[in-house]
């Protein structure tokens, strides 16, 4: 990793996945700005219920009194016949307590707590009492607490009538709210889900296209596991991204910005104090990013390391079993899963302190807010709803701190997953396709190597200034030492590797001028290890192409497949295991040979199988072989000397370079190379030796 824990380069490329759904998206966005909105609503209403409905307490001022034109104007005032307004008490927050008592001494400010209601609420028979109700404009009447407090149940409860008619109200106000944010989180995480599902579908479908593109040289120097892991796990993380941490960050970012403003809306000396105890929070949060930062970069490659580990001895448990492996491969699996134990408790010790510290700061400054928040409320500065809805918006406020560990730790694991990925699709080690000809017609199939020079590694020839040509229709067996070249020109052939010299031409035209699928498709290669995929039989076969049943049926009868085919309970609809582990490596063959003519390529080149097979066997796959070679150009690596005395011209390969070439006959009487072969393994042999 690049040590962002952040890096917009990733984000910019995951965002150009989502142009799709930015629909979805921009509803997700609407739901969490209504979501966010109705959550910060939830105090206000329980501020607004406490100071106004529940405790309700009433004050009255001079109008003399400075500044007291604009309280009236900006609050809820009733005047009443002497010309006193009464205003609730916790309007009156601007007023320090030193002019409360003085506006107090001088008459202009009430010395005792009122209670305002609707005239209708009072008690009829309270009308001829001794209680003191001061008529106020609006159908409204004022009454002391000191005076409320002796009522009986029926009149005090007939007095706050109006209140707790509001109060029910309110109640329904706050079970709306809570249902618009059940909803709108609905939304939100639905919304979200639909645009990471789609992201995840379009990343798969991305990368495998990529991989399929890539040159064998890629493939083959990286893991399958790794490969795997990238398309599966990785893409993974960018789900939990987008649907954990892509919304959730952009809420609590919106959750903490409207929390601030609602204290200083609410109090801003409170606001300021509360404000105090961020900074160590910040501190806190980049002691714990740097750290965890170390720690799950050591974690991830631990996991890839154990991942890879498994995939490769998984694949390869007959080895290790055949050769008695598996104490040493404990050992070495022990090895690398202690470090990845190391690794993860690391992480978790970064972890299990940054919470309980985050925990620590969100009580203290709870604590701080209580303590000055009773203060201020002692000395009427500051209303009981007022500190209650702090309480509630401190803890919304932190809330989001306390969980960062947890998105931390995804969005540590989405930006070390999107830059595997994107360096995975980034990647240019493939087969260029470039070429536009796609003939009209079928392939001649004449094939000419022109003096090709190729090596897997730099420095390390394969292939020597290679020169032959196929004419159409021609067979050629290619025969050779272990390890002179022979199944690379297969790979030539089909373009799995491009040459690094020279040319190879098809039909007179450069290979690379063709249009690469086309191609493919023209010059097929079956391969002695013979792959099939889970699925039928006509699957295996037809690999996805619109070929016919009967073509399907006719091809299966040129090899001899069908012998065995129309044996199985359920013929071609026969379910394969894993790379056909219910077949024979005999049928498997069939098959491969199948799949070559059901397709019909215009040039086939054929790695003769070497396995030991029974002799039933033996002679239906030469009869198939002899059948598959007719009516097309045919390179065959042989190894039976049946096969290398029926070709047309046997090239004979010597550490990557032509040695000889010729028919059986011609060769022999050469006494070369291939005479050389030829004694060496067939003068005492019969028909089932193998030559190279």
């Amino acid at each position: 990793m690049n040590g962002k824990e952040i890096d917009s380069r990733i984000i910019k490329k995951l965002m150009r996945f989502t142009k799709k759904y930015r629909h979805w998206f921009i509803m997700a966005m609407a739901a969490l700005i209504l979501s966010t909105v109705a959550e910060l609503m939830l105090p206000i209403i329980l501020q607004q219920s406490i100071d106004k409905n529940i405790i309700a307490r009433w004050t009255w001022l001079d109008s003399s009194i400075e500044n007291s034109e604009e309280l009236i104007r900006n609050h809820d005032v009733f005047k009443s016949e002497d010309g006193r307004y009464f205003i609730l008490e916790s309007e009156l927050k601007s007023l320090s307590s030193s002019q409360r008592t003085q506006f107090q001494e001088e008459g202009m400010l009430a010395l005792e707590s009122w209670y305002v209601f609707p005239k209708e609420n009072i008690p009829k028979q309270q009308f001829e009492s001794t209680i003191a109700f001061v008529p106020l404009d609006s159908e409204m009447t004022a009454i002391p607490h000191s005076q409320l407090k002796t009522l009986d149940q029926g009149d005090y409860r007939s007095i706050r009538a109006f209140d707790i008619h509001i109060l029910k109200k309110r109640a329904w106000q706050y079970f709306f709210l809570l249902s618009m944010i059940l909803l709108f989180t609905f939304l939100q995480i639905f919304s979200m889900s639909w645009t990471s599902q789609g992201v995840m579908k379009d990343i798969r479908t991305t990368m495998l296209s990529h991989v399929m593109k890539q040159s064998l040289s890629y493939l083959g120097e990286t893991p399958i596991g790794s490969l795997v892991s990238r398309i599966t796990s990785d893409v993974e993380t960018i789900n939990e991204f987008f649907t954990s941490v892509t919304i959730s960050i952009l809420k609590d970012l919106a959750i903490m910005a409207g929390v601030l403003i609602t204290l200083f809306f609410l109090n801003p000396i409170l606001a300021v104090i509360t404000l105090c105890t961020v900074p160590p929070v910040l501190v806190a949060t980049f002691i714990f990013r740097k750290m965890a930062r170390g720690a799950f970069r050591r974690q991830r490659h631990w996991i890839s390391r154990v991942n890879g580990f498994l995939s490769e001895h998984v694949s390869g448990m007959e080895v290790i079993q055949i050769f008695g492996r598996e104490k040493e491969t404990r050992h070495q699996f022990g090895n690398d899963n202690e470090e990845l134990l190391k690794a993860s408790m690391s992480e978790m010790y970064v972890f299990a302190v940054f919470r309980p510290l985050i925990d620590l700061f969100t009580s203290l400054s709870l604590g701080i807010v209580i303590y000055t928040g009773a203060n201020m409320l002692n000395h009427h500065i500051l209303s009981l709803g007022i500190l209650i809805a702090f309480i509630d918006l401190i803890q919304k406020f932190y809330r989001p701190v306390m969980d960062m560990s947890e998105k931390f730790s995804i969005m540590q694991s989405a930006m070390a997953g999107g830059e595997r990925i994107f360096a995975m699709l980034e990647n240019k080690n493939v087969i260029p396709d470039d070429g536009s000809i796609i003939p009209e017609g079928r392939l001649k199939g004449k094939i000419e190597f022109k003096d090709v020079c190729f090596s897997y590694r730099k420095g390390e020839p394969v292939i020597k200034n290679l020169s032959f040509t196929a004419e159409p229709g021609e067979t050629i067996a290619i025969v050779g030492y272990t390890g002179s070249g022979k199944t690379t020109i297969a790979s030539l052939a089909t373009r799995l590797w491009d040459v690094d010299s020279g040319q190879i031409l098809m039909d007179d035209i450069p290979l690379t001028d063709y249009s690469l699928p086309w191609l493919r498709r023209s010059i097929q290669s079956v391969q002695q290890d013979v792959f099939l995929f889970s699925g039928t039989i006509r699957d295996n076969i037809l690999l996805g192409s619109p070929i016919e049943d009967a073509q399907l049926q006719k091809a299966a009868e040129m090899v001899q497949a069908d012998q065995f085919i129309k044996k199985l309970e359920n013929a071609y609809d026969t379910e394969l295991q894993e790379r056909g582990k219910n077949l024979s490596g005999g049928q498997k063959q069939l098959l491969s040979f199948a799949r070559a003519v059901a397709h019909n390529p215009a040039v086939l080149i054929l790695d003769e199988a070497t396995a030991n097979i029974d002799t039933e066997t033996e002679k239906l796959i030469q009869k198939a072989m002899d059948n598959l070679l007719i009516g097309r150009t045919s390179l065959v690596i042989a190894h039976r000397i049946s096969t290398i005395m029926r070709a047309d011209r046997i090239l004979v390969l010597t550490e990557g370079q032509l040695a000889e070439s010729g028919t059986h006959e011609e060769l022999l009487a050469k006494e070369g190379l291939y005479y050389k072969l030829y004694n060496y393994q067939y003068a005492s042999s019969d028909a089932e030796d193998t030559l190279g």
